[in-house]
């Protein structure tokens, strides 16, 4: 600590996971921030594959003669019509040791831990809608009753179940510093609770999420859904805003690689 009363150690940028779910024309985001940052993540890129080869009959020829010049020209041209698909692999640290120091400030902490924060990341990978909380206790009430035979389920209920529609994922923003904001969706979540409460809520636990990142091809509004158009514009606008940097990147790198040509040059 300066004379000042200042600390001179950088602040440090939390990670965050952000969603856009409410149902508003500018939807408001449901911001999950990060305890602790991974101290490590993996990325992976992996180009664009072209068609696989053609089937073949007994005799060796291909039924369609279209998928083969389709696919010998992708493969002769190097086609590479999309971006290529790009994943993160992180693993999230989250304790609830210092909020329980201080109960009467934490109260949700007290009671259940970091349940909620591992309900709120978990709750990611869930379609958006109506809230089931509170529509169950009504579609339950409404379609069972209790008789002499014992309880019994409304002929509605099994209707109303076989149409349910699924609806689409959340839009979800990974954001890792100025440089990389993306539009990413959750595509696999293994959770170890290592500690438990009296009333055995998770006080640690070790989140590790795979997220691949959705291009501009993968973000598709829903028809007649303001607050998801909006949050997939917003999702465009971050996908392009991180590409840009990462072009400009790159080319900043041409410095260095005129520094490397002219050392290979003789004396």
């Amino acid at each position: 600590m300066s004379e000042t009363g200042y600390s001179r150690s950088p602040k440090l940028l939390k990670g965050a996971l952000i969603q856009f779910s409410a149902p508003m024309l500018i939807p408001i985001p449901n911001i999950i921030i990060f305890q602790y940052n991974p101290e490590s993540m993996t990325r992976t890129l992996t180009p664009w594959q072209p068609l696989k080869p053609p089937k073949r009959d007994k005799e060796g020829k291909v039924k369609s003669e279209a998928e083969l010049k389709e696919y010998e020209e992708q493969r002769e041209n190097l086609a590479q019509p999309y971006d290529p698909k790009e994943t993160f692999s992180l693993v999230l640290e989250i304790d609830a040791t210092d909020a329980l120091e201080f109960p009467e400030t934490h109260p949700v902490a007290s009671l259940t831990g970091i349940a909620d924060r591992l309900a709120a990341i978990e709750m990611l990978m869930y379609p958006p809608g109506d809230s089931v909380l509170g529509g169950l206790l009504g579609s339950v009430a409404g379609s069972i009753s209790v008789g002499s035979g014992g309880i019994s389920l409304g002929g509605d209920a099994g209707a109303a179940a076989a149409k349910v529609k699924r609806k689409e994922a959340p839009v979800v923003l990974f954001f890792w510093g100025p440089g990389r904001i993306v539009p990413v969706r959750i595509t696999s979540l293994t959770i170890e609770e290592q500690q438990f409460s009296p009333l055995l809520y998770p006080l640690r636990a070790k989140a590790t999420i795979g997220l691949s990142v959705l291009d501009l091809d993968s973000l598709v509004t829903i028809e007649g859904d303001k607050a998801t158009g909006a949050a997939v514009e917003i999702a465009k606008g971050c996908y392009t805003f991180t590409r840009a940097q990462k072009e400009a990147l790159a080319l900043a790198n041409l410095a260095n690689s005129v520094e490397s040509i002219i050392g290979m040059l003789p004396i």
